[in-house]
């Protein structure tokens, strides 16, 4: 078995350092992490050439993001790499909340059948990358240079020259586009002189990564001023290889030098485990950190020809899971944009949708960190006496339920008011509203055979669901074959009570229309469309409109 985290990839110098001036690529990818990997396979399948550069050799050490959400594996499935995910990560779609260490609520985040994908795997961060990275090596139009640090950054209209700092010195390269996925501490951010806004929050946390032998449920757990570690919060998950990840709250004034030493660690670890009947079970730590953090973001994604993503473009806590999930999400919504403009299929302006619709995504995303942390951390005596109150409601009462924020788990915005989508001109009842990433569900094929609504939908051009196999279904797919543009039809059937699953959750009828963008996410629907109405979408969907 590969160990992801003591890997170490080998510098190699690249012909562009010899160059006698700096050689021009389309796109220039900083940060190999999960989002610059994303953006780069998914352009690459798009057949877009890629430079994706990275300033270490390693992978990420430690578990660090470990939750990924069911849409973030869709993402990966249409990559080519989600069955690995899902295979080597812990599964779960149940939490239980508890109070002065009773447990007063449980709740299901997928509590309906009919998904391929669970709510969530719990993954460490360097099997994700090592598997993305394992998967970008097959590609050919992607060139992945370890150990090659841009050091600066010029904006041009034309795109931007950057200056790249190796261990055999320096270069330069011109991109057309640059993908700034860097990270929180974004070296780009700091050199185009731009900043991250927002609140930072006063309190501490340990992450602590411990291996032991004992079974418990695959589930989340958060304790909110349990006995074992009275007046703080603490959250536990399992991970893949028999390992646990621990979350303690410790309090602004916590020494983190201190609180991340093994003997400071070992007894709250050992008071969680003697308080859920683990006492004597032998543990190991693997791993620690101690971090604050900060809910923030840039003012703007988009910067001329410079595109930022994930953590350099926006931070959120970790309660909830939307930092990766959140980041791996933007690159999905940028590389099919990013290629249509690159093949001359859309014009520029259809970038500045991909800064609008992550914007409004990340300031969601900001809300619900904010509200979490807020709750879990109240900072009055008011607000704790609140929390208190609703958590010992709970117990007993529903409506009190829907107040408790241990962290809102991340789902996909819904970009509603998007401009790249064909308001309706039908009634429709349901969640897939245009702006909606697409829900997955089984479904049977026109031929008979079974499968998945979105392992279907894996191609780079749009898709058209056409549903049902009578006369009204014929009419629309005349209407599909005559628009005359690159399009993806799937045909669906809802002869069985699989396929009824996609009748009910796309609110069918005979005839009935879904245009998805290339990124899963619905831009119009029809119950009977016309050659020029799936025109006219996807025109509007490609900014020409």
């Amino acid at each position: 078995m590969i160990d992801y985290q003591s890997l170490r990839f080998d510098y190699r110098r690249h012909a562009d350092q010899d160059a006698s001036k700096p050689a021009r690529h389309p796109v220039v990818i900083v940060g190999a992490g999960p989002v610059g990997l994303t953006l780069a396979i998914d352009l690459a399948l798009r057949q877009v050439p890629v430079v994706l550069l990275d300033n270490d050799n390693t992978l990420s050490s430690g578990s660090r993001a470990i939750c990924f959400a069911k849409r973030t594996l869709e993402v990966f499935d249409r990559l080519g790499c989600g069955d690995r995910m899902v295979d080597k990560g812990v599964s779960w779609h149940v939490g239980k909340v508890f109070f002065h260490g009773e447990q007063v609520y449980r709740f299901d985040l997928l509590p309906e059948p009919g998904h391929e994908r669970p709510a969530f795997i719990n993954l460490q961060q360097y099997y994700v990358e090592g598997y993305l990275v394992e998967r970008a090596a097959t590609l050919p139009l992607i060139d992945l240079r370890w150990n090659h640090k841009v050091t600066g950054i010029e904006p041009r209209d034309d795109g931007a020259l950057l200056t790249i700092e190796t261990p055999e010195g320096n270069y330069q390269l011109a991109a057309d586009y640059v993908g700034a996925c860097d990270g929180s501490r974004s070296n780009l951010r700091q050199l185009m002189g731009l900043e991250a806004k927002g609140r930072t929050f006063r309190d501490r946390f340990l992450i602590a990564d411990i291996t032991m032998d004992a079974q418990l449920p695959t589930e989340r757990r958060f304790w909110f001023d349990p006995p074992f570690h009275p007046g703080q919060s603490v959250l536990l998950h399992k991970q893949a290889d028999g390992m646990w990840r621990v979350d303690f709250q410790l309090g602004w004034d916590a020494d983190p030098v201190e609180e991340r030493k093994p003997e400071n660690i070992m007894p709250r670890v050992r008071a969680l485990l003697d308080s859920i009947g683990f006492d004597g079970v032998q543990f190991q730590i693997g791993w620690a950190s101690v971090y604050t953090f900060a809910c923030q973001r840039m003012e703007r994604f988009r910067h001329g020809r410079v595109l930022f993503a994930g953590d350099s473009a926006h931070g959120v806590s970790p309660f909830g899971a939307r930092g990766a999930n959140s980041g791996v999400q933007d690159a999905d919504n940028l590389a099919w944009k990013l290629a249509a403009v690159l093949h001359g299929e859309a014009p520029d302006a259809l970038l500045d949708s991909y800064a609008s619709e992550r914007e409004y995504a990340a300031d969601e995303n900001i809300r619900h960190s904010t509200r979490a942390t807020d709750f879990i951390t109240p900072k009055s005596e008011v607000s704790r006496l609140f929390r208190d109150a609703v958590l010992e409601l709970t117990k007993r009462h529903a409506f009190a339920r829907t107040l408790v924020n241990s962290g809102r788990l991340s789902l996909p915005a819904v970009l509603r008011d998007s401009p790249l989508n064909t308001p309706d001109t039908d009634v429709f009842a349901g969640a897939m509203v245009p702006g909606a990433a697409a829900a997955d569900a089984p479904i049977v094929r026109a031929d008979g055979s079974s499968g998945w609504l979105l392992r279907e939908c894996h191609v780079a051009q749009f898709t058209a669901l056409l549903f049902g196999k009578d006369e009204a279904a014929e009419r629309s797919l005349q209407a599909l074959k005559a628009c005359d543009l690159p399009l993806h039809v799937v045909r669906v059937e809802g002869a069985t009570p699989a396929g009824e699953l996609a009748v009910q959750r796309y609110d069918v009828q005979p005839g009935t229309v879904y245009l998805l963008r290339p990124d899963q996410h619905v831009c119009a629907r029809w119950r009977q469309p016309t050659a020029e109405n799936i025109r006219a979408a996807i025109g509007r969907a490609l900014a020409k409109a």
